[in-house]
């Protein structure tokens, strides 16, 4: 007589962090999705609802690890700030990240870029953009009417999530935060952190001095104070014995004459 085997639990779903490839294909690349990245953290760094990644895999779909993409940056309002080895839609609340860029290398084909499209169209993303610097081109998408169309003009756009500005000229993308200043490279803000923090010590050190600066002015002035309680004492003093002596002294003594 057989038994049936009871049935086996099903294995794990596996949603890897990497796929161990590179962020980016060349310097350029590189230095534009880190710039993109870093300004954007820059500029939410004052809100702990909106969660900024670069390369970090987004899973749309709990229990398919292989349905996936890592775009070059994303932002999802929202979200809480925090370390996370992928996005996980599932564990996010269902909140898919609302916008998201994609910078590309020489390596990239129209065929890759159009999957990624269809993925971003198909899972919830409200802007795409797409910017190559080495042909100097310019792509947006924005979600109407429940679909990726195509942003015509992106020269002078203006994200509607993030209210950052896209400029093209004959030297490329300048992307402009809504105080009007320029997005800049991790080097530039670093080298800025660096004058602020000098500039906050040369504060210090100038508010150091002048403390001690008033400090002493203070002491001068308690021993001035001091000083004149001294000599108003000596006069005090000097004005009693001279009144005691006139009392003492009798009407014949000639040195009242």
């Amino acid at each position: 007589m057989s038994t049936l085997a009871p049935p086996s639990a099903p294995s794990p779903i596996d949603y890897p962090d990497s796929d161990g490839l590179p962020m980016a294909e060349n310097t350029l690349q590189y230095q534009w999705i880190t710039t993109i990245v870093t300004d954007l953290r820059h500029l939410f760094a004052d809100n702990p609802a909106i969660f900024v990644a670069g390369d970090l895999f987004w899973y749309p779909v709990q229990g398919n690890g292989d349905l996936r993409m890592a775009p070059d940056a994303m932002v999802a309002f929202g979200r809480p700030k925090g370390d996370r080895g992928s996005y996980r839609q599932w564990e996010e609340g269902g909140v898919a990240p609302q916008v998201v860029f994609e910078v590309l290398s020489p390596g990239n084909r129209a065929g890759g870029m159009r999957e990624k499209l269809d993925f971003y169209d198909q899972y919830g993303a409200e802007e795409y953009y797409i910017y190559d610097p080495d042909r100097v081109v310019l792509l947006g998408y924005l979600r109407k009417q429940g679909r990726l169309a195509a942003i015509e003009p992106m020269n002078g756009h203006v994200s509607p999530r993030l209210r950052i500005r896209f400029e093209m000229s004959e030297g490329g993308l300048t992307i402009f935060r809504p105080d009007g200043k320029p997005f800049i490279t991790p080097e530039e803000h670093a080298e800025r952190e660096e004058q602020q923090q000098q500039r906050a010590e040369r504060a210090e050190e100038r508010a150091g001095r002048a403390e001690e600066r008033a400090g002493r002015a203070e002491e001068r002035a308690k021993q001035a104070q001091d000083l004149a309680k001294e000599q108003r004492d000596r006069a005090d003093r000097l004005q009693q014995e001279l009144d005691r002596l006139r009392r003492t002294s009798s009407p014949a003594d000639p040195g009242n004459l």
